[in-house]
C-alpha cells in the first residue's frame, strides 16, 4: 500500500544492495565558517512568496554547534528554521537535524557537498551515516566535507507522526485492489484513518513540510556551514528538492548534481501514470532475465507470460495469504506486491527476489515480507520510521492529488492497467491516499528554469523503474542550464552503481567544476 510517488534510492530501500550515492559538506572539525550570504531578498524566489529578509537574518546568524554523534568519524549538530516562512518573525520553529563527515584530504578543500536521498521522507542523516560518508568516492570525499540533513517533517526534524507500529501493520495489509463495494470502503477508511492520525499528531507541521520549505531549509544550511554556493547531489526526489533549490536561489548554485530525476511539470496523476510505467519497465527487464535463469519461479516464456503469473499468484494471495512467519501479517497481495516493487529498485537484488517468490509459491512468505518490510522501513521490533509518513504529507501538500475519490480511480484505471498489467491497479488505487489529507496543496505542477544558474548536470536511467527517463530528459529541458546525462541501464539511480562512465564524469564535474556534454550517454 501506498507504493506510488514513494522516491529515494535503491541503497536506501534494500541495505544488501549497498547503493552509495552521497553527499558532502563544509567547515573544519571545529565552530563552521562565518554566513557566507544574507537572507534571501524580496523577489528572488521564483513564482514564491518570499520572506521578509529582515525577519530571517537572526536564522542566517545561528551558529551550527558540531557535537559527536555517537558514529565514529560523524558529527551532528542542529539550526532552527521558521516554521511559517511567510510568517518568520512568529516565534514558531522547527529543529533541523544536520550531520557531517568532514573532508579527510589530501588536497584543496571545495567546501560542502549537501545530499538528499529521496522520497520524499529519507533520513538525510541516516543515509549519510549509514552509506554516503563511508562509500562516496575517495577523491570526492578527501575534498568535500560530506553533509546532510533530514528534512523538515522527516525522522529528527519535527517529525510528522502518523500511525503507530500495530496500526501501520494494519494499514499496509489492506487490499489496494478492491473487489467489490465492501473493500472500496475499507480502503476509503484506511485513507482517512490515516491522514486523521498525521492531523492529530502533527497538526502543527502538516502546512510546512513542502518542498519549497525544505529547499529554503537548504539555503540556510548552506550559509551556516559557511558556503558561497550550494553544492549538492540529490537522488530521486532530491532532484525535486534540488531542482526546486536551483529556481529559487539561481545565484548561489554551484555544482548540482539531479540523479534519478522527476518532472516537476507534471502534475500527480500522470506522475503517478508515468511511475506505473517505469515499474513496468523494470519488472520487463527483471522477467526476461527470469526466464533464463533455471531457479526463475515464474517460468519460462515472454515478459507478458511471466508478468500473467505473477498477476494469478498475486490473485491466489488476495484470496489466501500465506504463513510469513509472523501470525499477526500473513502473506498477502499487498504486502507482496511492496515486497516485489522494492526488489526493482535495483537489478542486484533479482536473484534476492527470485528465491522470495520461489519460497511464498510454496507456501513461505518471509521473504517477500524481508522485501516489503525494507521498502517501509519497519524494524524487527515492530516500529516504523516516520518515512511513510512524511512521504504523504510532503506529496499531498506539493500537489493537488491524482485523484478525488473512488470514482476518479475508476475513470484511470484503463490507463493504468494499459501502463502496466501487473501492478497498475494497485497503483492507481494507492494514488488515492491525497484525495483525504486534512490540508490542502500549497504548491503545483510547473516547469523550474533557473534561469541564471551554473550548469545543473541531470542523470536519467533508461529502465529506471521509479523516475522514468523521460522525466530526466524533461527536468534537463527545463531547466536553462541544464545538460542531460543518461546512463544504459537498469534500476534507480545511476552514480556509484558501478558505470565507470556516470562516475568518471559526475566525479570531474564535482572535483573539476567540468560538466558533462549535453547529451552524454554511457
Amino acid at each position: 500500500m501506498d507504493t506510488s510517488r514513494l522516491l529515494r534510492t535503491s541503497g536506501t530501500v534494500i541495505a544488501a544492495a549497498g547503493l552509495l550515492l552521497s553527499g558532502c559538506t563544509s567547515g573544519g572539525p571545529g565552530e563552521p565558517r562565518a554566513a557566507a550570504s544574507s537572507p534571501p531578498e524580496s523577489g528572488t524566489a521564483s513564482a514564491q512568496p518570499s520572506p521578509d529578509a529582515a525577519a530571517l537574518r537572526p536564522y542566517y546568524a545561528q551558529k551550527l554547534t558540531w557535537r559527536d554523534c555517537g558514529v565514529p568519524g560523524f558529527q551532528c549538530s542542529t539550526m532552527k528554521a521558521p516554521l511559517d516562512y511567510a510568517n518568520p518573525g512568529s516565534g514558531q520553529d522547527v529543529e533541523i537535524a544536520v550531520s557531517r563527515r568532514t573532508a579527510t584530504g589530501p588536497g584543496k578543500r571545495l567546501g560542502s557537498l549537501v545530499v538528499n536521498p529521496g522520497g520524499p521522507g529519507g533520513s538525510g542523516v541516516g543515509y549519510l551515516q549509514a552509506y554516503a560518508g563511508i562509500g562516496y568516492p575517495a577523491a570526492v570525499r578527501a575534498r568535500y566535507d560530506m553533509v546532510s540533513f533530514d528534512p523538515r517533517g522527516v525522522e529528527r526534524s519535527s517529525p510528522v507522526e502518523c500511525l503507530n507500529g500495530p496500526a501501520m501493520d494494519k494499514y499496509t495489509q489492506v487490499d489496494q485492489t478492491p473487489d467489490d463495494a465492501a473493500e472500496r470502503a475499507e480502503l476509503v477508511t484506511a485513507f482517512k484513518e490515516f491522514a486523521a492520525a498525521c492531523q492529530t499528531n502533527s497538526g502543527r507541521v502538516l502546512p510546512h513540510v513542502s518542498t519549497a520549505d525544505a529547499a529554503r531549509d537548504m539555503d540556510l544550511l548552506r550559509a551556516l556551514l559557511g558556503d558561497e554556493k550550494l553544492n549538492y547531489v540529490g537522488a530521486s526526489y532530491g532532484t525535486l528538492l534540488g531542482a526546486t533549490y536551483a529556481d529559487l536561489f539561481p545565484d548561489r548554485v554551484g555544482r548540482l548534481v539531479l540523479d534519478g530525476a522527476m518532472d516537476p511539470a507534471r502534475p500527480s496523476l500522470e506522475l503517478n501514470r508515468d511511475q506505473t510505467e517505469g515499474f513496468n519497465t523494470a519488472f520487463t527487464a527483471f522477467a526476461k532475465d527470469c526466464a533464463k535463469q533455471p531457479d526463475c519461479p515464474l517460468g519460462k516464456g515472454d515478459p507478458d507470460a511471466v508478468g500473467a503469473r505473477l498477476k494469478d499468484f498475486f490473485r491466489k494471495l488476495d484470496a489466501q495469504p500465506v504463513s510469513s512467519g509472523d501470525p499477526d501479517r500473513p502473506l498477502g497481495e499487498a504486502l507482496a506486491t511492496t515486497g516485489v516493487i522494492a526488489a526493482l529498485y535495483d537489478e542486484a537484488a533479482w536473484p534476492q527476489l527470485r528465491e522470495a517468490l520461489s519460497s511464498a509459491m510454496n507456501g513461505d512468505g518471509s521473504g517477500l515480507l524481508s522485501l516489503a518490510d525494507s521498502y517501509y522501513e519497519r524494524e524487527a521490533d515492530g516500529k516504523y520510521a516516520n518515512l511513510m509518513s512524511a512521504n504523504a504529507a510532503v506529496n499531498c501538500l506539493d500537489q493537488a492529488p491524482a485523484f478525488s475519490g473512488p470514482e476518479a480511480v475508476d475513470t484511470a484505471l484503463p490507463s493504468f492497467e494499459k501502463a502496466s498489467p501487473v501492478f497498475g491497479p494497485g497503483l492507481a488505487w494507492a494514488a488515492l491516499n491525497c484525495g483525504y489529507w486534512p490540508v490542502k496543496p500549497t504548491g503545483k505542477a510547473r516547469e523550474l528554469h533557473a534561469k541564471g544558474a551554473a550548469p545543473i548536470v541531470v542523470v536519467g536511467t533508461t529502465r529506471d523503474p521509479a523516475t522514468p527517463y523521460k522525466w530526466a530528459q524533461a527536468l534537463a529541458g527545463q531547466l536553462d542550464s541544464g545538460t542531460l546525462l543518461t546512463y544504459d541501464g537498469d534500476g534507480h539511480t545511476a552514480y556509484g552503481r558501478g558505470s565507470d562512465c556516470i562516475d568518471g564524469a559526475i566525479n570531474r564535474y564535482l572535483l573539476d567544476g567540468k560538466a558533462p556534454e549535453d547529451g552524454k550517454k554511457c
